[in-house]
């Protein structure tokens, strides 16, 4: 599929919750029900149309929380990537939403659970299915215990077509010791999806200025405060990006109040990130 005008931003439909509404809990927990909740609020517009409504504001890249697919049934499956297809929309990743690698006790039925996603991502023509590394501390043997599961679905999914990736998200992955470690371990099999929100201010740039060099994708989450959208913090997060030569694309992850439509934050950091980008020439010949 060709991937026309902005192809290095995706949209996250985390970054759209309230206007889709519902989420569907799915779980590997049987205690938990993937029943329609409406935590947000009942919503104005369906998964289904969201391909169309980022081709009109020329984006053509998505990625889909696990939680916001109404049905996993294959028809439903069909008519969504035929939806993306329509609207020459790359579905980039299925964000898997749920599951712990890294427990001692659940860790195994978890993994087990996160594989049955491959095929549904697969069906979607996703690139990319995230998966959550680990809940737990940090420990040695949370760690290798993580490691070991995520090899294993990363051999589940080869041949698929869809690659699994990590994030530097929880508890398991606070700081580039950890993340750097998992990634070595896994050699390849698994890649990195960096997210520039997940960690804490002044470590986090740092961090990010080693870790995205080894990241395919970016959630490029951006922080607000009370008078908009926090310039300084976004900004050095993506020098550490360039620092690292990250080349890769943007997901533009919208996650606060300030702008009650949603489409304003999302559209406000695409055109902060764009400034950012034609910028460079002029910040690498400085």
């Amino acid at each position: 599929m060709q991937v026309l005008q902005n192809g290095r931003f995706a949209v996250s439909t985390w970054s759209l919750h309230r206007l889709l509404g519902a989420v569907y809990g799915y779980s590997p927990d049987p205690g938990k029900s993937a029943a329609p909740k409406e935590p947000y609020g009942p919503g104005g517009a369906a998964l289904i149309d969201m391909p169309a409504a980022l081709a009109v504001r020329g984006i053509y890249r998505l990625e889909v929380c696990s939680f916001h697919l109404p049905s996993l049934d294959a028809a439903y499956l069909t008519e969504l990537s035929d939806a993306m297809a329509a609207s020459n929309v790359l579905f980039q990743t299925l964000l898997v939403e749920d599951g712990d690698p890294s427990h001692p006790e659940t860790a195994e039925r978890d993994v087990r659970w996160m594989a049955e996603w491959i095929d549904i991502a697969a069906a979607l023509g996703a690139q990319r299915m995230r998966v959550i590394a680990g809940k737990q501390k940090p420990t040695e043997e949370n760690l290798a215990r993580a490691a070991r599961h995520l090899g294993w679905l990363a051999e589940k999914a080869e041949g698929s077509g869809v690659r699994v990736v990590v994030e530097n998200w929880f508890d398991l992955l606070p700081s580039p010791v950890e993340m750097n470690w998992l990634l070595d371990r896994l050699d390849g099999k698994v890649g990195l999806n960096g997210d520039l929100g997940n960690w804490a201010a002044p470590e986090k740039y740092p961090g990010l200025a080693d870790i995205m060099r080894r990241a395919e994708i970016c959630h490029a989450k951006a922080d607000y405060n009370a008078v908009g959208l926090d310039a300084e913090d976004y900004r050095k997060c993506l020098e550490m990006c360039e620092t690292a030569g990250y080349a890769g694309p943007f997901t533009l992850i919208y996650d606060s109040p300030f702008f009650p439509d949603e489409w304003d934050g999302i559209l406000l950091q695409m055109a902060f990130i764009e400034d950012f980008l034609r910028e460079a020439p002029a910040r690498r010949s400085a």
